[in-house]
């Protein structure tokens, strides 16, 4: 039995305990009576792992690695087209030595859970064959889903689609699509629906790359929240991206925030990665390329945040630091009056976790697995305004690893006091 005492923790105001038994919570309140270990975790904040709900663990490392440079143009379309000549260079090796750099990258950093999107139009499958390995490799440290991610899309690469189902069978776990990237809204559409009739019919969760666009026009995020709204599978699906709602008009937006509380479908934004790719046909006003996070917390929609990408075509910084992608989120959503910062840290917790739907399982309660975090800082406030690195991460109550806080050889001496 292990008892982590003199903490903060997040979502129990009341309690500054947690007691431990074989990996699980047993209870978490104050004054929780001895235990064969004690840790004292010095009035440090405590919050359930980082997740990150979107990333490219085959592109990782891509850019730098190989060689190769990124989109001069800086646009989304132009890093999809360059991609191909990445992609066969590739074998099982360099995929599972780049993506297990990058995920060193975010364990080493708070993160327990990713969500990976890998590209299947590939008739070899060679990074889907690599994170298969890396999944089962890994599981005892970092909880890894995989998404059927047709990057050339399901039509506009031949025999796109059915590749998807290939991968399905493999063992990914969550059905992807790409539709804004379909060559004609028709097929963009097909896409959509085959996306949802393959999850359905295999039993695996949603996550499309939905209108990763500033064109006001594409409203593929409609169709995918009408179908999995019918089908009742909004809880299960997730809408990546949706930059196009950002650029949508009021009238049109308000109607569709009715229909995605009703559908329950999941949102995740990737602040840094969509700030600097969208925008790029603005002079000014140039738009930020943000979906309506603030919009969608204020009517109770689920989002979140993410880093999608790390030094690759797409994106040539990137360094799996959750709380990075946190401090630009809210920045461009504006999500900082007092009230907001209080639940900030849930864009890259509980509310990944939700598009990951592993709810149920995750988080500081009473039966869960110990799994947690410990932030340098004693309130969300704080660690949010201070970016405060991880100290410790824990799983099922050991440490992943454990570091001092910042420590000077010479301090600073203003040589003044008041």
């Amino acid at each position: 039995m292990k008892k982590y005492t003199n903490a903060v923790i997040y979502g129990h105001n009341d309690a500054n305990e947690i007691l431990v038994d074989n990996g699980v919570i047993k209870a978490i309140g104050k004054d929780l009576g001895p235990a064969d270990e004690v840790i004292d975790l010095g009035g440090k904040l405590i919050t359930a792992p980082y997740v990150d709900p979107h990333l490219h663990l085959d592109y990782v490392y891509t850019l730098s690695e190989l060689g190769q440079e990124g989109a001069g143009s800086g646009t989304l379309f132009e890093a999809i087209e360059m991609w191909p000549k990445f992609k066969e260079t590739l074998t099982v090796e360099s995929v599972k030595k780049l993506a297990i750099k990058g995920i060193k990258d975010e364990v080493s950093q708070g993160v327990q859970h990713i969500r990976t999107h890998i590209d299947v139009t590939d008739p070899k499958f060679t990074a889907l064959k690599a994170m298969l390995e890396l999944r089962e490799e890994l599981k005892n440290i970092v909880e890894i889903q995989i998404i059927a991610f047709p990057q050339q899309g399901m039509y506009t690469y031949k025999g796109g689609r059915d590749l998807v189902e290939e991968a399905l069978k493999m063992g990914a776990d969550v059905v992807g699509g790409i539709p804004h990237y379909e060559p004609a809204r028709e097929f963009g559409e097909r896409s959509v629906h085959d996306i949802v009739e393959l999850a359905l019919k295999y039993d695996k969760l949603i996550d499309v790359h939905c209108d990763e666009t500033d064109d006001p026009h594409s409203r593929f995020v409609e169709l995918l929240n009408a179908l999995v709204l019918m089908e009742d599978y909004g809880a299960r699906t997730t809408a990546s991206h949706t930059c196009s709602f950002g650029s949508a008009d009021n009238s049109y937006a308000y109607r569709m925030l009715d229909l995605f509380k009703k559908s329950k479908m999941n949102f995740i934004s990737c602040p840094t990665e969509n700030a600097y790719l969208q925008g790029r046909q603005d002079t000014y006003p140039k738009r930020r390329g943000l979906t309506r996070v603030k919009e969608f917390i204020e009517n109770g929609i689920n989002v979140a945040f993410a880093q999608d990408s790390i030094n690759d075509p797409w994106y040539p910084m990137g360094n799996g630091n959750m709380m990075n992608i946190l401090d630009n989120g809210i920045h461009l959503a504006q999500i900082m009056s007092p009230e907001e910062i209080d639940k900030d840290l849930d864009l890259i917790t509980y509310n990944g976790a939700r598009c990951l739907n592993i709810q149920d399982r995750y988080g500081l309660d009473v039966g869960k697995d110990a799994n947690f975090i410990v932030l340098d800082g004693d309130s969300p406030f704080d660690v949010i305004r201070n970016r405060a690195k991880v100290l410790a991460s824990v799983r099922k109550g050991e440490y992943l690893f454990k570091q001092k806080p910042v420590e000077y050889d010479v301090k600073l001496d203003l040589g003044v006091n008041y």
